[in-house]
């Protein structure tokens, strides 16, 4: 069943609990305790009166109820001569009574009779007309027990007021810890409440306002923990509205491009040159489409945790030797001068076909943005358990400032939208650190270096002397502008 109040009555009711579980612990504890040591107090303090007294008991039993009487005086007890009837069955009748009163009851005090039995000096708390007693009986010789009873009641009454005490202690105590209780759980609760208001602020799409807490307890950290979920989740939401608004000109801008020029082919009379011409840039805007289309679904992919990676040896040498065969022409076309080096030891525990596309990410990047006749060098190479494939060039560098976002998705060092998909170098880096690696990047004025550091790989010996043998190549071309 809910309770009403929520989390402020649980937390009261629980203190209120816990207050009265150790009150009444203590009232057990304490009340019949100190009951027990003041009765058994008052007992041996009679026991210590009376003993001596029974040496001096007289043998006439004409003297008895003057000695009783003396005996009462000085103990501040009741004093009872016990005749003893019989021992088998134990039996007495009151003989002598210092109260001079009905004393049929007192002969069947059980502590007498127990004296009687055993011989001996004995005591004991009794119960008689709804008064608590402390009894002392001592035989005298074989023909009397000589009982001392004193009343309790001042000793009881002692525990009483103990008790009396305690319980209305208990019960100021219960209403304050109700009280703090209620305030307290009250503070937590509306601090709760705004923990919940702000989270429900998030849940909103509102990331604004701070999550602001002062306390320094759980509920603290868990504001705080909040207010970095707040502050990440709004980087994140910048970053997708950032990445579809560069996504939507990426795509406009092509698309825009061939609307343009299929109006232009179906409205004017266009010369052959004219529409071979206008056909190749629409070739070219078309490709553009399918490039970026493809890299969107890439990085799709990696967001979703879906791409899979395949781990088997791969000689980076290889890689090396692809690379330059598939993009020499792009070199010669831009002016470039592109130069590959390879250490045939350079083996890689990777996935073939992402070490390619990664890497041809990179060359890509240095020869589109970089001006005509940089020279661009594409390295492999093995440092220690690692395996490394590097594309250095000779241009202009990147500031050290926006080094780190130069990975970002459509992000370029002059500001703005990349002039190509932007994709590359993010999509790079993604797919190294799925195959337990990373691209690093070094720059600085004539000199910038990307590196993608993937874990070595024993090369197979019969692949050794043939895949991986190094060799160079040059190509020269026209300019660009360094973007990612």
């Amino acid at each position: 069943m809910r309770l009403p109040g929520g989390i402020r009555a649980r937390i009261a009711i629980a203190l209120v609990g816990i207050v009265a579980g150790a009150l009444a612990t203590a009232y057990f504890i304490v009340v019949p305790s100190l009951e027990r040591r003041l009765v058994d107090a008052r007992i041996e303090q009679l026991e210590k009166l009376a003993v001596p007294l029974v040496a001096g008991f007289p043998d006439d039993r004409f003297r008895w109820q003057e000695a009783v009487e003396s005996y009462s005086g000085v103990s501040g007890a009741r004093v009872v001569a016990l005749e003893v009837l019989s021992t088998s069955p134990p039996a007495l009748r009151a003989f002598a009574d210092s109260r001079r009163g009905r004393s049929g009851d007192i002969a069947e005090d059980a502590v007498a009779l127990r004296a009687l039995v055993t011989g001996t000096v004995e005591r004991g708390r009794v119960v008689s007309g709804m008064r608590d007693y402390g009894s002392v009986a001592i035989p005298v010789g074989e023909d009397a027990v000589l009982l001392f009873q004193a009343d309790l009641a001042d000793s009881l009454a002692t525990v009483e007021l103990v008790q009396e005490r305690l319980l209305l202690a208990t019960g100021f105590a219960l209403a304050l810890a109700l009280a703090l209780g209620l305030t307290a759980a009250g503070m937590l609760a509306n601090r709760l409440r705004r923990l919940e208001a702000a989270a429900e602020r998030i849940a909103g799409g509102d990331f604004e306002v701070p999550i602001i807490d002062r306390g320094d307890d759980e509920i603290a950290q868990l504001a705080h923990a909040l207010d970095r979920m707040r502050v990440q989740l709004a980087q994140l939401d910048n970053a997708r509205r950032e990445f579809v608004a560069n996504a939507s000109h990426e795509l406009r801008t092509p698309i825009f491009s061939l609307g343009g020029f299929l109006e232009l082919i179906a409205d004017e009379e266009l010369d052959e040159e004219t529409r071979r011409r206008f056909l190749e840039t629409m070739q070219g805007q078309v490709e553009r489409l399918a490039k970026l289309s493809t890299d969107l679904l890439d990085l799709s992919t990696v967001d979703a945790g879906q791409l899979r990676v395949t781990r088997e040896p791969v000689a980076l040498p290889v890689v090396v030797e692809t690379l330059a065969t598939e993009l020499g022409h792009v070199a010669a076309a831009s002016g470039h001068a592109l130069e590959t080096r390879a250490d045939p030891s350079a083996w890689a525990s990777a996935d073939p076909e992402r070490v390619l596309q990664a890497g041809r990410a990179l060359v890509v990047n240095a020869l589109v943005h970089t001006p005509s006749g940089t020279r661009i060098r594409v390295v492999s190479r093995r440092a220690g358990g690692r395996a490394q494939l590097t594309v250095e060039d000779d241009g202009p560098g990147i500031p050290r400032s926006q080094q780190e976002a130069v990975f970002d998705r459509f992000y370029r060092v002059e500001g703005g939208k990349a002039s190509g998909s932007g994709l590359g170098l993010a999509i790079a880096r993604e797919l190294a650190r799925l195959m337990d690696g990373e691209v690093r990047l070094g720059s600085e004025p004539g000199r910038t270096t990307f590196t993608l550091d993937l874990p070595a790989a024993a090369p197979p010996s019969a692949n050794t002397g043939s895949d991986a043998a190094p060799f160079s190549r040059e190509n020269a071309g026209a300019e660009g502008a360094r973007t990612t």
